[in-house]
């Protein structure tokens, strides 16, 4: 059986939720090539050896261009800071590498039409971590949508709300620095719109409204210096999509009691369904005729639940949604799958954010197609 080396950046949250979807998928799934953990990069040298030894790297690099030059390594996953995937995905590119990165894909789009475009050319495989569209229950309210359920789709409800940022004595970080990230909109609104075009399809149009509430921030715990927050904290936007449908996005990271709030209700002529992240293994069905909503379980009859539980209600969590992901990304490796947002997916989801920007700095409706 052929191997896969695989070779992880960074060592945070997301770093040791890839590194457990790696190790999950060799031991869920009968996957068509053997996955060796080849290599992980930190700058902290002694933290890189820790979690190489930990979740089980052969080795660890201090350099993240040293972890892409490993011979040993053929796909390279990147869970840095936002402004930190460009230069080390062109890498990877470069050196002829799949890439796996997370969301979003960029700080800009420039960047990432010339991310996008140096992938097509090279023929590598690229993935983006839109990971909550592997949720065996959207993969199902997706057959449901296209199979006419709802009927004619006619609005979209679209929110991502979570409270990490609600109290202005938080202090600034990576997140609140324009250079480095893309405020609320890029960080919890991206999910949203990949969402929106992976279940309804592409945006035409939008008109939006952004705000910074919360414009200063300690620079450190327990700092009395303050820094300035230019980045969005909240966005609120009206979508028309190519269907037809008209549709509204909320994103908020000051929201008080949302932990990871990201829902939808699509409505049609025969019906409604609804989802919420809080309640991942439930969808919300209404149609026309009954007496109120019914609510679906997750269960093994979805074949992306039954490769972790043989029975309903057991429950799939966060780092499941990671390893099917992970599932997909090495499939397309290995020739044999295309599912999954690649950078083209990725960079179309960073033009609608853009157009999100112009329009409600411009305060008018936006084409996506101009931007």
């Amino acid at each position: 059986m052929r191997e896969l080396g695989i070779g992880l950046i960074g060592t945070g949250f997301m770093g040791r939720a890839h590194a457990l979807a790696f190790n999950s998928a060799r031991t869920v799934f009968e996957l068509p090539v053997h996955l060796k953990l080849a290599a992980l990069a930190d700058a902290d040298t002694a933290r890189a050896q820790h979690c190489a030894t930990a979740w089980g790297f052969a080795r660890a690099h201090s350099d993240w261009q040293a972890l892409i030059d490993d011979p040993d390594v053929d796909v390279v996953a990147i869970t840095t800071p936002n402004h930190l995937h460009y230069p080390m995905a062109m890498a990877a590119i470069a050196a002829g590498k799949a890439v796996y990165c997370e969301k979003p894909l960029a700080v800009s789009l420039e960047q990432s039409e010339a991310m996008r475009r140096a992938a097509s050319v090279a023929g590598v495989v690229t993935r983006v971590g839109y990971n909550y569209q592997h949720n065996p229950m959207i993969v199902l309210a997706k057959q449901m949508i296209a199979s006419g359920v709802l009927g004619q789709i006619t609005t979209v409800q679209l929110e991502n709300c979570e409270d990490f940022l609600a109290n202005p004595q938080t202090p600034w970080g990576w997140r609140c620095e324009a250079t480095h990230a893309g405020g609320t909109l890029a960080d919890l609104g991206s999910h949203a719109l990949a969402m929106a075009r992976y279940l309804v399809g592409d945006i035409d149009s939008v008109c939006a409204d952004t705000q910074t509430v919360h414009t200063l921030r300690p620079a450190s715990a327990d700092s009395l210096d303050l820094r300035a927050i230019s980045v969005d904290d909240q966005v609120h936007a009206l979508l028309r999509f190519a269907n037809g449908a008209r549709g509204t996005l909320s994103s908020s990271w000051i929201k008080h009691g949302y932990k990871n709030h990201l829902s939808f209700e699509i409505g049609g002529t025969l019906g409604t369904l609804a989802f919420d992240q809080e309640r991942l293994n439930e969808l919300r069905l209404y149609c026309v005729g009954q007496a109120g909503f019914q609510t679906l379980l997750a269960g093994p009859e979805l074949p992306g639940y039954a490769a972790f539980s043989p029975a309903p209600g057991h429950q799939l969590g966060y780092n499941e949604l990671k390893t099917l992901e992970v599932r997909e990304l090495i499939m397309a490796v290995a020739g044999q799958g295309a599912d999954g947002s690649d950078f083209e997916a990725a960079w179309e989801v960073e033009r609608l954010t853009t157009a999100i920007r112009v329009a409600a700095r411009e305060e008018r409706w936006v084409n996506v197609s101009s931007i």
